[in-house]
């Protein structure tokens, strides 16, 4: 989706961008493992600082058990337990890294857009869009999170940057209505992609059920295989509250890939590995800042080797 010049432009943005998370591993990593030998003390202390950077129980277990396996009662550097959680990580990642692919066969292709309020939704579809765009599709977006009127009003100046057409009615509208004009719209024009914002309040989590089942309701009269995607935005500063958001979204909606962002926000961007770990969901992308080329799709060897301190 992107050339080779960008490339290296993301390279160190990914890097810059995952420093708080790196520096918390890295540094640990290298107080625990200093001259010391692999006992069950070193080995405690490691499994507790994996778990307090977010990466979950169950993946800090596997690497302390493969790490004593190999190396109990021997003296071991940190690079060493660097490149075994980066391998392990790696393992997982690589099963669900899996770009946002558009399929020509579906115009307009739809993809549902999900997530809690202040996760990041509505920029990562203006930026969605831009990338799109970049590929050559046309894109339409649809304003159907009509409870804020800072979300439609947002996604119109998304709309105006990118100069693609919004669908956007009056506040506290029906969503449902709003998102089968869009579909109608996008259909007539012969748009490739519609992008749709929805609401994300967890409050009450029966209301956003109803909500989004009758979004799908109403989007499948007109065309019964849509939405071809549904895609969850988890802000990455939550920790493991967007572990919990995740299971959320899945009783709600039929998710069908993630995108993480604000992982320069956080120490905590272990919670991708954790989320990976848990759901198996595809990881479309990761967002890294607030400029466009801040959202690229995810690759999981590099992020890897960078969350843990290692050059890719």
């Amino acid at each position: 989706m992107n050339e080779e010049a960008p490339k290296k432009g993301w390279f160190r943005r990914l890097k810059d961008g995952l420093k708080r998370s790196t520096s918390a591993l890295s540094s640990g990593i290298s107080g625990i493992f200093n001259k010391r030998r692999l006992d069950a003390a070193t080995l405690e202390e490691l499994e507790d600082l994996l778990i307090m950077s977010d990466l979950g129980v169950e993946v800090s277990r596997r690497v302390c058990d493969r790490l004593a396996k190999n190396k109990y009662d021997k003296e071991i550097a940190a690079e060493e337990v660097q490149k075994a959680l980066a391998e392990e990580v790696s393992g997982i990642l690589e099963q669900v890294a899996r770009p946002l692919a558009i399929n020509p066969a579906h115009r307009p292709h739809v993809i549902l857009m999900v997530g809690v309020n202040g996760s990041g939704k509505t920029t990562t579809i203006g930026k969605l869009a831009k990338q799109f765009q970049l590929d050559g599709k046309s894109v339409m977006l649809a304003a159907g999170d009509t409870f804020r009127a800072a979300a439609i009003e947002q996604l119109q100046v998304w709309g105006e940057r990118n100069k693609v057409p919004v669908i956007a009615g009056k506040v506290g509208g029906d969503a449902a209505g709003l998102a089968y004009d869009a579909l109608q719209q996008a259909k007539a024009q012969n748009i490739d992609v519609l992008l749709i914002d929805t609401a994300g309040r967890l409050q009450n989590k029966n209301h956003l059920m109803e909500e989004l089942a009758k979004i799908v309701r109403v989007i499948k009269k007109f065309d019964p295989e849509a939405p071809h995607d549904t895609v969850l935005v988890l802000d990455a500063t939550t920790g493991q509250n967007a572990l919990m958001q995740a299971e959320v979204f899945r009783e709600v909606a039929q998710i069908t890939g993630l995108i993480m962002t604000k992982l320069d926000g956080t120490a905590r961007g272990g919670v991708l590995v954790a989320c990976a770990e848990k759901f198996a969901l595809p990881i479309h992308a990761i967002g890294v800042g607030e400029s466009i080329d801040d959202l690229q799709p995810f690759d999981a060897d590099e992020f890897s080797r960078m969350l843990v301190g290692l050059e890719a």
